[in-house]
């Protein structure tokens, strides 16, 4: 049965079409098949241009399989089955077999960034996330479709409690239920997208929003050649500048007016040659920054450069890069295997990806990839190229400035390792010194900076519906949402609120707009977001949400100055069955990363039975960091799981899990999908609750996991957090160890030996220590010192007035004769008395140094006499590597380290000089006594001896004559 097709789908289309802005359509129903025949065809007739090609994005399984001769079975089986139409099946074949269309499984959609479709379609909803979603959309290009199907349903607020694939990484043995609170936001969200339809599978379109009930045609301005204004202002900034080189010929491989700009300003730094000069490109995805800087390089190898470095995260991040390098050079008359080679990584991790291209044209050049924490290589570079650099901490970029030229690309919103604190403070901090020189008179000095931004997208008109969409679904363009803050109280009168996430994710005016400002300060305080992170906020069960806000004042009707945002995930509570199983399969599940690890590290089968709460974020408002807020936060947080903030009274409240859910499908149960309203909830909790108001879970530690700086290991330790496990691989893009700190809570139920602070940490601690002191000669012997030093903690100053005991100096007196022999000891002695070089006791170091870090060694030294005596003896460095990571001259070195000896040697011969004296070996002495004959009677004394020596040898001599002439007579007998 034929059908007349609603007027508002075919205006929609057309709109799209002459506007160059997307149209998003969402089909309910088993049949949406037929409709996908349809919509293309639409699209297909309204599209001036060749058929549009297809991407088509699914879980596991597609309707109709790919491969010719297997969708030929199928579909000869669905029709013996008869659930399947022969006239429809032929359509739909035709339009498989058409070419033009690309498949693609969710978990391989990084292949397809980069690419161009005319059509996006997306099944298996339950395995979309916010990530994927971006991902494909953004493959789009304007005037196209993007069609999203579901399953048959009852009503669209069903989607609500969908189990979405996700969840099953957000479940943990403790907190197994998860909430779909990002799709009943994601459903809400699509009632405002002016450029989105929701139908059924017969195309009836559903009334979830008023401004669908009329679509009219929209005009566009063109001139008489068919140009809009932008297209008319590039073409003309093309044919200006065609007669130059090398912006001339490179300049035609522009798309937009903006990306053609920042083109120009590179080439103009490049041909200025100043060095010194930092230039950075800020835009959106989608804009040509990549394309921008790979026509850039190519200009500058025209010019002459001859070492240009280029860093990024990964190599796959460069392949835009250099794609658009490779077509610089094609326009610039440069041949590949002649004039150039492009050499490709043989590391499998980056997928043979280019990391090398040597030029031989001119003279030689060459263009190398380096990774980003690889600073060192670049002393005899002229140009660095940092792409991404969004997604490389903010002190791994600064580290890569020189004295050199400096393009910069960041990504300041998007959904691939965005953030704003790179051009939150590095670009800030460059104006700033920028201002600074060009207003000081005389010699310039200091790095020259400008900043270019490109707003037009390459692939859709600006002003996209679907893009505004996007970014306000998944906070991706949270950058306008970061308020001025008039005033800053004191951290003092400042209180922690618990934020509810229903009502965080109900989709009303307010909650959006303070759901966007906490986003806002996560990108802006964090190096790299994703939109996973979202749903993550959102539906995992575990997961809980804190704000730090100053004094609120009710007289004033709106939204409070988020000063300090915290979210945290609750842990442990695992069962032994469940540990044992873990440490005899070498497995970990997901989540409960502090008890797992805990759990690995010391082979402990009763942490992860205890609860605690993992610290996953903690992000301060750009204008008030480092002024105690975010200390003030975790010192609240303490106190909260402490009951130190809830009144006895409401200590037994019950839990806010035992008032009942508000159930959002009933009502939805009773209209049909063509008569359901969709709108937002009512009668939902407030959004802010004190935490007076709530009643605290009941945890026994709390843990943070982060990537080791010094600057936030001294950040928790001030908060009497301490670490417990480092890994031993650094991160290859920050180059920072994992670390993992843990703080344990006043608690009852744990029974702690002794009177230890730590409580029941104090043993896993102390080991850590010996653990982590031992692989500084192995693993961490690149480390710095002063990270170190703040690791491991030494006690320095032990004049405390406390008399040592004995035992303790004898177990110390103990270990120290199995280490070191009387011998050494000796020379340990010659040096301190400087009889003897330095490396006549470098064998002792070691073992002295392991002595004093574990604190058998009571001596008090200086911070600067700990730190060379654990570069030398723990991580077995010599005095010149000393010098550079001290900044002390090799004397200074010296001194230190002797005086440290001196102290060693002075408490050592203390406690066990007479040890040591008694087990020397001596020689015996001898006596020297008077003779008892005197000096004249010695003559006759000697003669008298030889007298008797004389007759002595002549009665031998008559005995053996004697004897052998008894011997010849019984001879002569046994003869005869």
């Amino acid at each position: 049965m034929r059908k007349k097709v609603d007027e508002r789908i075919r205006t929609l289309i057309e709109n799209g079409v002459k506007t160059r802005h997307r149209s998003m359509f969402v089909i309910v129903g088993d049949k949406y098949r037929d409709q996908i025949l349809n919509l293309h065809y639409m699209l297909n007739k309204a599209a001036i241009k060749s058929r549009p090609t297809v991407l088509w994005c699914y879980k596991d399984k597609l309707e109709l399989s790919s491969h010719k001769k297997k969708r030929a079975k199928e579909v000869k089986r669905y029709m013996q089955r008869g659930i399947l139409d022969p006239e429809k099946a032929d359509a739909f074949s035709l339009f498989l077999e058409s070419g033009g269309l690309t498949y693609c499984l969710y978990k391989d959609s990084e292949r397809v960034l980069g690419n161009t479709f005319g059509m996006c379609i997306l099944q298996d909803f339950e395995a979309l996330t916010p990530n994927l979603l971006a991902r494909t959309i953004e493959t789009v290009e304007g005037g196209g479709l993007i069609l999203l199907l579901l399953k048959s349903l009852k009503s669209l607020t069903s989607l609500y409690t969908m189990v979405m694939d996700v969840h099953d990484r957000f479940r943990t043995e403790s907190h197994s239920e998860a909430t779909g609170r990002f799709n009943e936001r994601f459903l809400l969200s699509l009632a405002s997208c002016k450029s989105c339809l929701v139908m059924d599978d017969e195309l009836n379109i559903l009334p979830i929003s008023s401004h669908i009930k009329s679509i009219s045609p929209v005009p566009v301005k063109e001139d008489s050649e068919g140009l809009s204004e932008a297209e008319r202002d590039l073409k003309d900034l093309k044919v200006q500048l065609s007669e130059d080189f090398p912006v001339g010929p490179l300049i035609k491989k522009c798309c937009t007016l903006d990306q053609g700009k920042a083109v120009i300003t590179f080439i103009d730094a490049i041909l200025d040659k100043t060095l010194c000069n930092t230039i950075a490109l800020l835009a959106a995805r989608g804009r040509g920054k990549s394309a921008a800087l790979g026509l850039a390089i190519s200009g500058a190898v025209a010019a002459g450069y001859s070492n240009i470095y280029v860093t990024a995260p990964s190599p796959e991040n460069l392949k835009t890069l250099f794609e658009f390098f490779c077509k610089g050079f094609n326009v610039l008359e440069y041949k590949e295997h002649i004039d150039y080679d492009v050499v490709k990584s043989t590391n499998p991790e980056f997928k043979k990806a280019t990391v090398r291209i040597n030029i031989y044209k001119q003279h030689r050049q060459t263009i190398q990839y380096i990774l980003p924490h690889e600073n060192e290589k670049l002393s005899q570079v002229e140009l660095l190229v940092v792409d991404e650099a969004a997604a490389i901490p903010l002190p791994v970029v600064k580290s890569l400035l020189g004295p050199y030229l400096v393009f910069l690309s960041s990504t300041v919103n998007g959904y691939e390792g965005t953030g704003r604190s790179l051009s939150l403070k590095l670009i800030h901090q460059l104006e700033e010194r920028s201002q600074v020189t060009s207003n000081s008179e005389g010699h310039v000095s200091g790095r020259l900076f400008k900043k270019i931004e490109l707003n037009e997208s390459i692939r859709y008109a600006s002003g996209d519906p679907i893009e505004s969409w996007l970014n306000s679904l998944l906070c991706l363009d949270v950058a306008n949402y970061i308020p001025n803050i008039n005033r800053l109280p004191p951290p003092g009168e400042c209180d922690l609120y618990y934020v509810n996430r229903d009502t965080l994710f109900s989709y009303h005016k307010d909650s959006e707009l303070f759901l966007q400002r906490m986003m806002a300060l996560y990108v802006a305080s964090h190096y790299k977001n994703s939109p996973n992170d979202l749903q993550l906020m959102a539906d995992a069960p575990a997961h809980h949400l804190f704000v730090l806000l100053g004094p609120v004042d009710d007289s004033k009707n709106k939204l409070p100055d988020i000063l300090c945002v915290i979210q945290i995930c609750l842990e442990g509570k695992i069962s032994r069955k469940s540990v044992m199983r873990s440490l005899s399969d070498g497995h970990q599940p997901f989540g409960d990363q502090i008890p797992w690890k805990f759990c690995e590290q010391f082979q402990d089968p009763v942490f992860p039975s205890l609860s605690g709460a993992r610290i996953v974020r903690i992000a301060t408002h750009p204008s008030a960091m480092r002024l105690g807020y975010g200390s003030i936060a975790v010192q609240l947080l303490t106190r909260y799981f402490e009951g130190q903030l809830t009144p006895i009274s409401e200590a037994e409240v019950e839990n806010d899990e035992d008032i009942p859910q508000v159930r959002v499908t009933e009502a939805a149960q009773k209209a049909s999908l063509l008569e359901e309203n969709i709108k937002p909830r009512s009668n939902l909790p407030p959004l802010l609750v004190h935490l007076r108001d709530r009643k605290p879970e009941k945890l026994h530690y709390l843990g943070v996991s982060f990537g080791l700086t010094l600057d936030l290991l001294r950040f928790w330790r001030r908060h009497k957090f301490l670490p417990f496990y480092i890994g031993q691989i650094p991160n290859a893009v920050t180059g920072e160890h994992t670390c993992m700190i843990l703080k344990p809570l006043n608690n009852d139920d744990i029974d702690a030996s002794g009177s230890d602070e730590l409580g029941f940490f104090g043993p896993f601690y102390k080991d850590f220590k010996q653990r982590f002191s031992r692989f500084l000669a192995y693993s961490f012997r690149d480390m710095e010192y002063k990270l170190a030093m703040s690791i491991l903690d030494p006690k320095i100053n032990f004049n405390d007035g406390e008399p040592e005991s004995s035992s303790t100096s004898n177990r110390f007196l103990k270990s120290l004769n199995e280490i070191f022999s009387p011998h050494d000891m000796k020379r340990l002695e010659a040096y301190t008395n400087n009889l003897a070089d330095y490396h006549m006791i470098l064998d002792m170091v070691p073992a002295l140094s392991h002595s004093y870090f574990q604190e058998k060694l009571p001596v008090s030294v200086s911070y600067a006499q700990a730190s060379v005596l654990l570069c030398i003896g723990l991580q077995h460095r010599d005095i010149t590597y000393i010098e550079g990571q001290m900044k002390l001259e090799r004397q200074q070195i010296l001194s230190l380290f002797i005086k440290v000896m001196k102290k060693f040697h002075k408490y050592i011969y203390a406690v066990a000089s007479k040890e040591i004296e008694s087990a020397l070996p001596r020689l015996k002495d001898v006596a020297l006594e008077p003779h008892s004959i005197s000096l004249e009677d010695d003559p006759n004394d000697a003669a008298k001896k030889e007298e008797i020596r004389a007759d002595d040898i002549k009665q031998k001599e008559s005995g053996k004559r004697q004897n052998g002439n008894r011997s010849s007579k019984s001879n002569k007998k046994q003869k005869h």
